[in-house]
C-alpha cells in the first residue's frame, strides 16, 4: 500500500475500454503533480489476472465496459487477497447507481467531467484505506493481547488452585496430625495427673488446641473445598450457612439445580465466585440480608448473589487496585462464562455468574480439588 509520505510512484490499475480516456487520465494526473504508473485492462479476466500478479495502490474503473460493469469487477475483487481502494471514474452513471456503489463499499466515484479532482480523490482513498488497515491491525493485535491475557489469567488461576490444594494437604497431614497428637497427649495427662493447678492448665491448653483444630479445618475448607465432593448445591448451601453464622447477616439460599453432571472446573468457578462475593459483602456491603440463588435452566448454570446494602459506587469499581470484580470476571471467562454486576447506591448489589453447560469440555481450569 502506498503511503502519503512515500516517494515511489503510485501504482494504479485502470479498468477502461477507451485508450483515449486512459491517456486523458494519465495526463491529468501528471499535470496535478502525481507520480504514478498505470496499467490499463478492459476485460474482467485481465483485471483479475493483473491483481493476482502485481501489487496496486488503487483501482480506477469505468462504470460500463463490454459485457460487464464496474460492480461486477468490484464483486470479483472481494475474492482476491489484494483489495486496493476502488474508485469509479465514469460518465453520467446516474445518482442511484453511484449511491448503490458507495453502499456496496466502493471507495469513491468521480465524473469524467470533473477530472481535475482525480488526484485528490485517489490520494484520499489511499489514505482512508491505510487508516482502515491500520485499525484492523490494531484491532487484531488487541484481540490477540486479550486472548493472551485470558490464557495467562486462566493459567494463574489454575496455579493458585493447585497451590491452595497443596497447602491444604500440608495443613491436614502435618499441622492437623500434630495438633491431633498433642490433643491426645494432653488428654492422657489430664487423666493421669490429679494436681488441680495442672489440670486447670491442661484444660486451658485443650480448649486452645480445639480452637486451633477448628481454625485449621476452616482454613482447609477455604483452601480446598472438599465440600464440592457432595455437589455444588451442598457446597453453596454450606457457604451460606457459614456466612450467616459468622456475620449474623440473614442469608437465604434457593436452588433449582437439576443437572447432576456439572464438571469440576465449573463447580469450582461457581463456588469461588460465591465465596469471593460473600467475602466482599462482609467487608463492604453494610447490609442486613443476602439472597443466593442457583439454577441450571435452559442449559445455563446461573448463580446470583444479591444484598440490600449500600451498593458499589462507580468510583470504587474504577479504582486501579479494585481487582475483586475483575478477578471474578476472569474466573468466569476461564470456563466460557460471563459475570454481570448490577448495583445502585443505597439499594444493594447483585452479582450474577452465567456458565453454559455444554457437553463439550469447558475452559482450561484443571480439577485441582481432588
Amino acid at each position: 500500500m502506498h503511503s502519503a509520505s512515500s516517494s515511489r510512484p503510485i501504482h494504479i490499475l485502470h479498468l477502461e475500454d477507451s485508450a483515449l480516456d486512459h491517456d486523458l487520465v494519465a495526463r491529468t494526473l501528471r499535470k496535478s503533480g502525481m507520480t504514478c504508473d498505470m496499467v490499463r485492462v478492459e476485460k474482467l479476466d485481465d483485471f483479475l489476472h493483473a491483481l493476482s500478479t502485481t501489487p496496486f495502490d488503487a483501482i480506477l474503473a469505468d462504470y460500463r465496459l463490454p459485457g460487464f460493469t464496474a460492480l461486477d469487477a468490484w464483486s470479483a475483487l472481494q475474492n482476491q487477497a489484494q483489495q486496493p481502494p476502488f474508485i469509479l471514474l465514469s460518465g453520467a452513471i446516474g445518482e442511484s447507481a453511484a449511491v448503490e456503489a458507495i453502499k456496496l463499499g466502493i471507495s469513491d466515484y468521480l465524473l469524467k467531467d470533473d477530472m481535475g479532482k482525480l488526484a485528490h480523490v485517489i490520494q484520499r482513498a489511499i489514505e482512508v484505506q491505510e487508516a482502515h488497515l491500520a485499525k484492523e491491525r490494531a484491532d487484531a493485535e488487541l484481540a490477540a493481547s486479550e486472548r493472551r491475557l485470558a490464557h495467562f489469567a486462566d493459567h494463574l488461576q489454575m496455579t493458585i488452585e493447585q497451590e491452595r490444594a497443596a497447602i491444604a494437604r500440608e495443613i491436614h497431614d502435618d499441622i492437623g496430625g500434630s495438633l491431633a497428637a498433642i490433643k491426645f497427649d494432653l488428654s492422657w495427662l489430664g487423666r493421669h495427673y490429679g494436681d488441680p493447678d495442672a489440670l486447670e492448665h491442661i484444660e486451658s491448653a485443650l480448649s486452645m488446641l480445639q480452637h486451633a483444630l477448628g481454625a485449621s479445618q476452616r482454613i482447609m475448607l477455604n483452601l480446598r473445598p472438599a465440600i464440592l465432593d457432595q455437589g455444588l448445591e451442598a457446597a453453596v448451601d454450606w457457604l451460606a450457612r457459614e456466612f450467616e453464622r459468622r456475620t449474623g447477616i440473614r442469608t437465604t439460599f434457593r436452588s433449582t439445580l437439576k443437572e447432576a453432571g456439572i464438571s469440576k472446573p465449573v463447580q469450582l468457578a461457581a463456588y469461588r465466585t460465591a465465596q469471593e462475593a460473600l467475602t466482599n459483602i462482609s467487608k463492604h456491603a453494610q447490609c442486613g440480608e443476602v439472597r443466593i440463588e442457583l439454577s441450571d435452566a435452559e442449559g445455563v448454570l446461573t448463580l446470583e448473589i444479591a444484598d440490600n446494602g449500600r451498593g458499589i459506587q462507580p468510583a470504587e469499581r474504577e479504582k486501579p487496585k479494585a481487582f475483586g470484580l475483575k478477578g471474578l470476571q476472569e474466573r468466569a471467562r476461564s470456563v466460557d462464562g460471563w459475570l454481570d454486576v448490577s448495583s445502585r447506591s443505597g439499594e444493594g448489589t447483585s452479582i450474577t455468574l452465567s456458565i453454559p453447560l455444554a457437553p463439550q469440555p469447558v475452559g482450561n481450569l484443571q480439577d485441582v480439588t481432588q
